[in-house]
């Protein structure tokens, strides 16, 4: 997992107007926690912050102050619903060679056999790892695999030293039959019927 370094300034000022000072002069509101420590308000480089977001979730931050460096990893960062840019982060204050719990991207590849449709039921793992070694993402390789073939969390490949914290039964990815054009066909008739259904009670009713 690759690591940023950034600029990292306290904060003093607090509140919503205090906020939106922050982002106007161009940079995100931050608290930082962890090890036991008061957790400390901070301001980050709003640019350097998404371009480091660009990495990957899970990617470690280098915050540099003048008394010296610290190590973070994002917890939440909120977004702003409508205008997509970062409002607020949380940060955890992290420490070389100790392990962390992060949810890691399943990343799925290869085909599955002909006929087949795959359907993927979990986007993400739960793993403990060491800080400084989270992959960027877990594999799943479906190449060439039947209908019926399920691949659950605990067939997922960890890196060395990982250890799973996802239920190791937890359906990943799943491997179907296609539906053939006939079954489709059915399927479309039998809903447009049922439609038909609904909007004939629902005229009675009116009526």
């Amino acid at each position: 997992m690759s690591e940023v370094r950034l600029l990292a300034e306290i904060r003093t000022e607090f509140g919503k107007g205090g906020a939106r000072r922050t982002r106007r002069a161009g940079k995100i509101p931050a608290v930082l926690y962890g090890h036991g420590t008061d957790p400390r308000h901070l301001s980050l480089p709003a640019r350097d912050f998404s371009h480091a977001l660009k990495g990957g979730a899970n990617t470690v931050l280098t915050l540099q102050f003048p008394d010296g460096d610290e190590l973070a990893l994002p917890k939440s960062v909120v977004r702003h619903p409508l205008r997509d840019y970062v409002e607020h982060v949380d940060l955890l204050l992290i420490r070389r060679g100790e392990k962390v719990t992060v949810d890691v991207p399943v990343l799925i590849t290869g085909e599955a056999a002909s006929g087949t449709l795959v359907l993927t039921d979990a986007n993400t793992l739960s793993v403990e790892v060491e800080a400084m070694s989270i992959p960027e993402n877990l594999v799943v390789d479906i190449e060439g695999a039947p209908a019926g073939t399920q691949f659950l969390a605990g067939d997922v490949t960890l890196p060395a030293g990982a250890t799973l914290v996802t239920d190791p039964e937890a359906l990943v990815v799943a491997v179907q039959s296609a539906p053939t054009a006939e079954e489709v066909e059915a399927e479309t008739e039998q809903a447009e019927a049922d439609a038909g259904v609904v909007r004939d009670e629902k005229t009675e009713t009116e009526g």
